[in-house]
């Protein structure tokens, strides 16, 4: 199916994110488009899950953790549709490794860390294609999720 015929495409869904995740004009209408969806697709559910996210970032403080815990349902929704889809857990590390500990809704970040850290270290083999795959390894190492060791073995991919 074309993107053009679907609107909740994922590189079309991953666009947006992106542009959502550092404008808060873009987070809005990423928002906006997301709350719209209906269906059961797991990886659209956990896009949905962040749009939340993003959300909750850009809200009152009153608003926030609502926001949050709105987010975090949605992701388990999407993991138990999909527990093995590594695009699913990236968003979900993504959004609970910047929350702040004392909400105690950050439980899942160590399993994901090392779920995506196995998958990268699977590639090509990864089921993740070379952008997934690139942004990915990115975001682990840079944000200092990965050891100094693993991040050396995921330059080498």
């Amino acid at each position: 199916m074309s993107t053009e015929a679907n609107p909740y495409a994922v590189p079309h869904l991953r666009r947006q994110y992106q542009q959502a995740a550092t404008n808060k004009e873009a987070g809005e209408k990423f928002h906006k488009f997301m709350a719209a969806y209906t269906q059961q697709n797991a990886v659209v559910l956990a896009y949905k899950a962040a749009a939340e996210a993003i959300r909750a970032r850009d809200a009152s403080m009153f608003n926030k953790l609502t926001y949050v815990q709105q987010a975090s349902k949605q992701f388990e929704q999407a993991v138990k549709l999909d527990a093995d889809n590594p695009e699913i857990r990236f968003l979900r590390l993504s959004v609970e490794s910047n929350l702040p500990s004392f909400l105690g809704l950050s439980q899942h970040v160590d399993e994901d860390r090392q779920f995506l850290l196995d998958t990268l270290l699977n590639h090509p083999n990864s089921g993740l294609d070379a952008e997934s795959f690139g942004l990915v390894r990115s975001f682990l190492v840079e944000r200092g999720h990965v050891s100094e060791s693993d991040a050396q073995k995921l330059a080498r991919l």
